[in-house]
């Protein structure tokens, strides 16, 4: 009978206990906001909260309070998108997403084991929370686009709009310069390639006899992040040259490569890990030394080419395409294309030093003596410019600016459309906010009913 006494007192503090943690649980995990059929909880606010500490996130307001009305805009656009049976999320585009917030953080916080101790969480938990955050940031992102894929600016519409913007929202244009090149790469001799080649085999050699990876990329590797013992962290196959790319996902993990010649240099190659269709290696890369003979031999070429340039022998475009070794440039006159705008004006600091001080002394149609300079790969390179047009600082002005004008006026005209749609779901959509976030700015005000 005594023991049927305890047993059932144990039982009744086992239920106690439990209906305790449990409304522990629900003040950790209070919900603080209830729209349509989904709820928000503020475990979700505090994780992200966290992740956009661990990425350097900041703002001027109050993050918690922007937090939340993003993810009230991401609950209507994803209850909208999973209705849409066009839109499609796979698991593949999930994981390269997860993959590449993980090496954030990796990179931002050091290591695996300093990911987890500000998380408070093993990271396969992390990675698992993370994966229907991805998810219907996905989904939200193809809804967004949705919505304004049949959105367009015509012409009468830049022209109304720029009339009424007011003075001082009209963007001030920076000076700006557009021109052509032509570019020669003098050639290695095939003695210093072989003298490149052969010292990177004897790294190999007593890389794989068990010395240091790591250690030879700092003390050999002719490239910055060598002194982060040449991590490249996570990459997939594209975002590298096509040679390194093929030579680096034949490797296993700890294997290293034979040389591999690619348009920055030669390499080794070593596989750290790999994730689908992404992995993470080290490198060490080497730059062959050009002859002082070949360089003096490239500068007298061009410099005779530039001759017969200014005496109206060939056009600039015509020895662009004969003569650059820049691919890029050379079927197109010579023209330079900004790849962060892919337009063909640069302003001065997206130019090379070395390009920017040449440039900035030449008259328009001027074309420059022969210089020697760095390209986007590294090389030393003989390069030859034509200043092709100079557009001096300004306001921006429909003749001069329109793509620009234009840009301004489609974002405006996107983002109005979005929030439009927002305003009729949320007439539509019963939507509860919990007191503690009453005070909020919200940028949409129909969030409190």
């Amino acid at each position: 009978m005594r023991n049927s006494k305890i047993y059932l007192s144990l039982f009744l503090f086992l239920i106690l206990f439990s209906h305790s943690i449990q409304a522990q649980d629900k003040i950790i995990d209070q919900i603080v906001a209830v729209i349509g059929s989904n709820i928000i909880l503020k475990s979700d606010i505090e994780s992200i909260h966290l992740q956009n500490q661990a990425q350097g996130i900041t703002t001027e307001g109050d993050m918690k309070c922007e937090i939340l009305e993003n993810l009230l805009i991401d609950k209507l656009m994803v209850a909208e998108a999973e209705l849409d049976t066009n839109i499609i999320v796979t698991d593949n585009q999930i994981n390269q997403q997860l993959d590449m917030r993980i090496e954030y953080f990796l990179q931002h916080l050091g290591s695996e084991k300093e990911v987890e101790n500000y998380f408070k969480k093993p990271i396969i938990q992390l990675k698992s929370e993370l994966k229907d955050v991805i998810r219907n940031e996905i989904l939200s992102g193809q809804m967004k686009s949705k919505l304004i894929e049949n959105v367009k600016a015509t012409p009468n519409e830049v022209r109304y709009y720029y009339r009424n913007l007011p003075e001082e929202e009209k963007p001030n244009i920076k000076t700006q310069y557009e021109y052509a090149q032509i570019v020669a790469i003098p050639v290695i001799s095939e003695k210093e390639e072989n003298r490149i080649k052969d010292e990177l085999r004897a790294m190999k050699k007593r890389i794989e006899a068990g010395e240091n990876f790591a250690m030879f990329a700092v003390l050999y590797s002719e490239e910055p992040n060598a002194s982060n013992g040449g991590d490249l962290g996570y990459f997939g196959r594209a975002t590298m040259d096509p040679a390194f790319s093929e030579a680096a996902f034949n490797l296993k993990p700890g294997q290293v490569s034979n040389v591999v010649k690619s348009e920055f240099g030669y390499h080794i190659i070593q596989m750290v890990d790999r994730k689908g269709e992404r992995v993470r290696c080290r490198h060490i890369i080497m730059k062959p030394k050009i002859d002082i003979e070949e360089k003096q031999r490239i500068m007298n070429t061009m410099d005779s080419l530039v001759n017969n340039i200014r005496k109206g022998e060939i056009s600039f475009a015509d020895a662009a395409m004969r003569y650059s070794n820049d691919k890029n440039s050379r079927n197109n006159g010579g023209m330079v294309i900004n790849p962060a705008t892919m337009s063909s004006r640069f302003e001065p600091q997206e130019l090379s030093p070395d390009i920017s001080k040449v440039i900035d002394k030449l008259n328009i149609n001027e074309i420059s003596a022969p210089f020697l300079t760095i390209d986007d790969k590294h090389r030393e390179v003989i390069q030859v410019v034509k200043l092709i047009n100079k557009i001096e600082s300004h306001t921006a002005n429909l003749s001069e600016d329109y793509p620009l004008i234009s840009e301004m006026y489609l974002a405006k005209k996107h983002e109005d459309t979005i929030m439009e749609w927002i305003s009729e779901r949320q007439a539509k959509t019963y939507i509860r906010i919990d007191d503690t976030y009453l005070n909020c700015s919200f940028k949409f005000k129909n969030w409190i009913k």
